[in-house]
């Protein structure tokens, strides 16, 4: 699919969308939360993923890894940009650790995938993760390798140094509860639930660590 002509379902939900339904904000994280940034294809079902981890307080759809300053969404699934569409996670360390919200960041998408995730086709859909020091960076090496031995093959997903993040517009943002009829039909008709079965049995959309 061609994202400079052609609609993803995504595209198509917000379209059919009135402006009025079109709401929500980021959710406020304390001033006591560790922050970390992901990219897994669409920001929504990302969200969803990590707002159900224990120790999660607050996650923002947004846009990394780029060279345009404020980008919107319509020049960041253009392409041309160089973002991918994010989830910045804040989280409380003494709840939850790092190494788990890489557990649970695997095991939310197909890391075999190639400028795409499910139905969601362009390098911004690309899935990586951007380190924001350097713990963090040999947390997420150490866990690609281990998902590279665990499947004997090459991962796709990226390890890149975090720049900036740009939240995203705010109708955007806890999409995946505004908007649920919407959301659970893109969801399912985007082949998400399927295709991470397909690769991490009952692993697949884990919230939490073994």
């Amino acid at each position: 699919m061609n994202l400079s002509s052609s609609p993803t379902l995504r595209h198509l939900s917000l379209l059919a969308l009135p402006a009025a339904i079109l709401l929500g904000s980021p959710s406020q994280a304390s001033a006591e939360s560790d922050s970390a940034v992901f990219a897994g294809g669409c920001f929504w079902c990302m969200e969803e993923a990590y707002d159900k981890v224990d120790g999660v307080t607050a996650t923002t759809s947004g846009y990394t890894g780029g060279n345009t300053k404020d980008p919107t969404y319509q020049q960041v699934v253009a392409g041309g940009t160089g973002h991918a569409e994010a989830v910045k996670v804040d989280y409380d360390p003494d709840r939850v650790d790092y190494e788990t919200l890489l557990h649970v960041f695997w095991r939310n998408i197909d890391p075999f995938a190639v400028d795409r995730q499910f139905c969601d086709k362009g390098a911004s859909y690309r899935s990586a993760i951007f380190p924001m020091d350097d713990e963090q960076h040999a947390l997420a090496e150490a866990s690609r390798e281990e998902v590279a031995e665990r499947f004997d093959q090459e991962i796709a997903t990226e390890i890149s140094d975090f720049d900036a993040f740009y939240p995203a517009e705010d109708y955007h943002q806890n999409y995946y509860a505004e908007n649920r009829v919407r959301y659970n039909f893109y969801k399912s008709a985007c082949g998400r639930v399927d295709r991470l079965e397909e690769v991490w049995g009952e692993e697949a959309s884990a919230s939490a660590a073994p």
